[in-house]
Parts: C-alpha cells; sequence; structure tokens
C-alpha cells in the first residue's frame, strides 16, 4: 500500500499540509504517516543547561500527536488508515531514517507559513527535507486546499543533459496515479537558452514520456519562478513537477532572494523531485 508522511511541527502551516495530505490519501487509496521531531532545548550558558526534561518533552509531544491523529481520523471518517510518530533527534536525520524505512510516495509539508516566524522556521524546514530525501517532496503553499484532486500536472523543464536528469520513472508513476493531464513547461526569453541541441533534447525527452501524451507549453518570461507562477495560475494547474537542482531551489536559502525562489512563490503546490 502506498503511503505519504506528513511531517508536522503542530503549526497552522504543517496543519493546513496535512489536511492537503489527508484528502490526497483518500484520493489515491494511500495510508498515511503522521510525524513529528522533537529535540531538547539547552540554555547557551558557560555550562549547557536543559531547559525542559526528556521526558516533559517526549509527555507534550505525544499528547499534541494524539490530539492530531484523533483529529485526522474524524476528517477522513476513517477512510484512510493513519499510523504516527514521534522521536527525539534531528528533524532531517529522523525524516530521512523514516523514508528510508517506509518508501513513501511522497512527503508532504507546508511550503510557507503565514506568520515571519513561521516562514523561516517551517519554510527552511521544507527546503532541508527537499534537499535530503530521496523521496518526492510536496510543498503546500497557505491556504491551499486538495479541492477536486490533481487533473492538470506541469513538468518544468529546460531541456537539458534530459535522458540524464529527468526523472521519467517518477513522473510517469505521478502522472498515471492521478490520470492527470501533462504540460511540459519550458520558460525562456527572446530565446536566450535556446542551444543547437535543444531540438535534439526535446525529441528525446518526447520520446521518455510519449505514452503519457504531454503537451508541450514554451513561455515567454524573463523570470522562471514567475514565468511558471502565472502559467500555472493562468491554465489552472494543479501541480508543478521540478527537479531542484535545475531551478535555484537549494540556492541562497537564508538570502533576501530566495523568497523569489519557486518553493516560496507558488501559489500552486511544487513537487520536487530528484534527477534520476
Amino acid at each position: 500500500m502506498k503511503t505519504i508522511i506528513i511531517p508536522t511541527d503542530f503549526s497552522p502551516a504543517a496543519t493546513n499540509a496535512m489536511n492537503y495530505g489527508l484528502d490526497m490519501a483518500k484520493a489515491i487509496n494511500a495510508s498515511v504517516m503522521l510525524f513529528h521531531v522533537y529535540n531538547v532545548p539547552v540554555s547557551m550558558s558557560d555550562v549547557p543547561v536543559l531547559l525542559v526534561s526528556v521526558e516533559e518533552l517526549k509527555h507534550e509531544a505525544e499528547a499534541k500527536m494524539k490530539e492530531v491523529k484523533a483529529a485526522a481520523e474524524h476528517v477522513t471518517s476513517g477512510q484512510v488508515k493513519i499510523y504516527s510518530e514521534t522521536r527525539l533527534g534531528d528533524v532531517m536525520d529522523e525524516l530521512e531514517d523514516l523514508c528510508n524505512h517506509l518508501q513513501p510516495f511522497a512527503v508532504i509539508m507546508g511550503s510557507r507559513g503565514s506568520s515571519g516566524l513561521e516562514r523561516v522556521i517551517f519554510g527552511s524546514t521544507t527546503l532541508s527535507a527537499i534537499r535530503h530525501i530521496a523521496y518526492p517532496v510536496i510543498a503546500v503553499p497557505p491556504g491551499k486546499e486538495y479541492g477536486n484532486g490533481i487533473r492538470k500536472i506541469g513538468f518544468a523543464c529546460d531541456f537539458r543533459d534530459v535522458v540524464k536528469e529527468t526523472p521519467a520513472p517518477a513522473i510517469k508513476m505521478i502522472v498515471k496515479e492521478f490520470s492527470a493531464e501533462l504540460h511540459v513547461l519550458n520558460v525562456d526569453h527572446k530565446d536566450k537558452h535556446f542551444k543547437p541541441e535543444t531540438p535534439e533534447q526535446s525529441l528525446l525527452l518526447h520520446t521518455m514520456l510519449e505514452d503519457l501524451h504531454p503537451k508541450y507549453d514554451f513561455i515567454q518570461h524573463e523570470d522562471i519562478e514567475d514565468g511558471l507562477n502565472d502559467f500555472a495560475e493562468k491554465n489552472n494547474l494543479d501541480l508543478i513537477i521540478t527537479i531542484p537542482k535545475k531551478h535555484k531551489l537549494l540556492q541562497g536559502i537564508f538570502k533576501t532572494s530566495s523568497t523569489k525562489q519557486l518553493i516560496y512563490h507558488s501559489h500552486v503546490p511544487v513537487m520536487c523531485v530528484h534527477e534520476s
């Protein structure tokens, strides 16, 4: 059975991502693992001092998770198998370990929170997950609902090294799972990125994905991320698939410019899939 992992820090951003993930799980007949990692706060003085006991933290985390799981079971009316786990440790280490064990269909997280603090903490955690997790990570924007499902998917592609870098099996699996329409999206401005090998690369990509009958959309825009967002909103895309290395998602995470990155800027859920 397919499994969706939904990490939570119990914030509104995480709750919104959880509701999105629960609706997806119901639609594709997947189980859900709700996952929370807590760590011990330490006073930064000359001599490190634990501010709260480990037992206290464990009790609090398990109590919150029990509430969240009960709410999730209520929302899904028992139609989705829901599991939960809390662990002490480093968020990424524990999430990576869980993913390697469960081999999930996807990890679903909020792309950013509505408050300034949530944007810094939850947004950067999501970017770290994209960097470290080998499985697809779906970043859900604030307030986004699953709604009528995923019917139109856009795959952002630059037509470079497509055989080596396009995760074709993963894309096929995702598109077929949702019986969705696939749009291959290429953003360019006055053919700045057009190379002599581009036609050959586009033909190779078409051969890889031809059984999905993709549509090709060439978007004229100076900025790749803005171009993708504009197209997604005007054409009612339900999901954008991107390869993180190719779209600057992991560069300058703590720089001001990072707010322009697709993961923070999109009003459409973004699925990050690593290259083959």
